[in-house]
């Protein structure tokens, strides 16, 4: 009985004590944070300091034509773009389809259809090449590569000055009689040419075109005139086309009458 009574005494003294222990940590640390956040008040009012800018405020200014100084090439900064000719899209057009017709695509065996229709590829390519070689070599050139597709008066027997003082009617007889339709065409278109030069209707210029020739034609009717001749002599000359008697003789007949009229 007096054992009990005494472990009960014991029980009730250690439960005083840790709730007393309890409060006297408890009160410890609401002591220690009170420290800390007086001292930090203290040091942000003591070591913090406002500081006033009393200065006027000077503004700043670029100088006249300053961007000159940034024209150099460092500082350009787009990409420049080139312009391509029709020459550099057609060597362009050639190159890859001569990489697709010289490439198998993947490792293993090549089959005889694929070899039959590479090699039929490669000759229309050569083919085009011909055609466009044969072109230029016919001084069509400029209608291939050049960046204008006008026609120039080729006038590679007569110089600038010959035009003027050249008879005509005997070359033309001439071409004739060769049964040279085309040749024949050109004799007349550049006689044409002629005329409307000593008539004063337009100023003779080797380097001018068809369609200059046809803007300084003020008459409505020789214009029309004017332009059907030169649609004859660019698809008789430069289109290479054959012309047989029935075309010739139509064409000669226009060819004359506008002479005439002139």
């Amino acid at each position: 009985m007096n054992k009990a009574l005494l472990y009960i005494l014991l029980l009730l003294s250690l439960s005083v004590f840790s709730q007393t222990e309890n409060e006297i940590v408890v009160d410890t640390a609401v002591q220690v944070v009170k420290t800390v956040k007086s001292d930090l008040l203290k040091a942000t009012n003591e070591d913090f300091e406002i500081y006033e800018d009393n200065e006027s405020i000077q503004p700043k200014s670029f100088r006249e034509n300053f961007q000159k100084d940034y024209t150099a090439e460092e500082f350009q900064y787009e990409p420049v773009l080139k312009d391509t000719s029709r020459w550099d899209n057609f060597k362009a057009w050639l190159a890859y389809w001569l990489d697709r017709i010289f490439s198998f695509g993947g490792e293993g065996n090549v089959t005889v259809f694929e070899i039959v229709l590479k090699t039929i590829a490669l000759l229309i390519v050569l083919f085009v090449v011909y055609l466009i070689v044969k072109t230029i070599i016919n001084k069509e050139g400029k209608w291939i590569f050049g960046k204008s597709s006008k026609k120039k008066i080729s006038t590679t027997e007569f110089s600038e000055e010959d035009i003027h003082s050249i008879d005509f009617k005997t070359i033309i007889e001439k071409s004739k009689a060769a049964n040279n339709h085309r040749l024949s065409i050109r004799y007349y278109y550049l006689w044409l040419l002629k005329r409307m030069s000593d008539n004063g209707v337009i100023e003779w210029d080797i380097e001018k075109t068809n369609s200059d020739y046809l803007y300084e034609i003020k008459r409505n009717a020789l214009k029309e005139d004017f332009q059907y001749l030169s649609y004859i002599y660019d698809y008789s000359w430069y289109g290479e086309f054959t012309i047989d008697d029935a075309l010739f003789d139509k064409a000669e007949k226009a060819f004359v009458k506008t002479i005439n009229s002139i």
